[in-house]
């Protein structure tokens, strides 16, 4: 039924600033929930529904799938770099993070696959820029002489990682993780999200 207003008469206010935040999150957390399970490709109404909003407030927040992608992204991308950052961390810390939201989710791992073959044109870009994100993070704690020091090897090994990482429940993908870190003679430390 559509409410018709008198001249003059306010319409009802839209929440303002404190929904607009709101809807954001919501819409960022189900994106996560979405992509975790989905992938990139997983129907921008479908995280719209989770979210509890309409498409209209999913496009004002964010114009394009790159967007949302790109905020879901981020977060992962900043917990391995912030891992990277501790003045301590070795590698197999910093791999261990990167390893635990490789189990936790299906957009992150597509992150790390974005060169192949029918990645969407329309996030590409966006997710490039992520993934070399992580490359530096990574890179910057290969000890000189690493096995994977080589110009590709290193995100090699990262995708041939990402691809074995299959299963009904997180703790069976950790274990298919660390099995091919294994098989790659890479030592992985605790498998864990950062906490800073």
């Amino acid at each position: 039924m559509t409410q018709h207003f008198m001249p003059g008469e306010r319409r009802p206010a839209s929440g303002g600033p404190k929904a607009a935040a709101r809807n954001r999150a919501a819409l960022v957390a189900a994106a996560r929930e979405i992509y975790a399970a989905s992938g990139l490709d997983a129907p921008l109404s479908a995280i719209a529904r989770r979210a509890g909003v309409g498409q209209g407030v999913l496009y004002r927040h964010f114009p394009d799938r790159a967007a949302l992608a790109t905020a879901v992204l981020e977060e992962n991308v900043g917990q391995i770099e912030q891992a990277a950052a501790v003045e301590k961390a070795s590698l197999a810390d910093v791999l261990g993070v990167m390893t635990w939201h490789l189990t936790e989710s299906a957009a992150f791992i597509g992150l790390l696959h974005v060169y192949r073959a029918g990645a969407r044109s329309d996030i590409r870009a966006h997710v490039l820029t992520l993934s070399e994100r992580v490359e530096r993070s990574l890179r910057g704690h290969l000890p000189v002489g690493h096995r994977l020091g080589a110009v590709d090897d290193l995100m090699l090994a990262v995708a041939m990682v990402s691809g074995a990482v299959s299963g009904p429940t997180r703790e069976e993908r950790e274990r298919r993780a660390l099995a091919a870190w294994r098989l790659l003679g890479i030592e992985v430390g605790p498998v864990r999200p950062f906490e800073g």
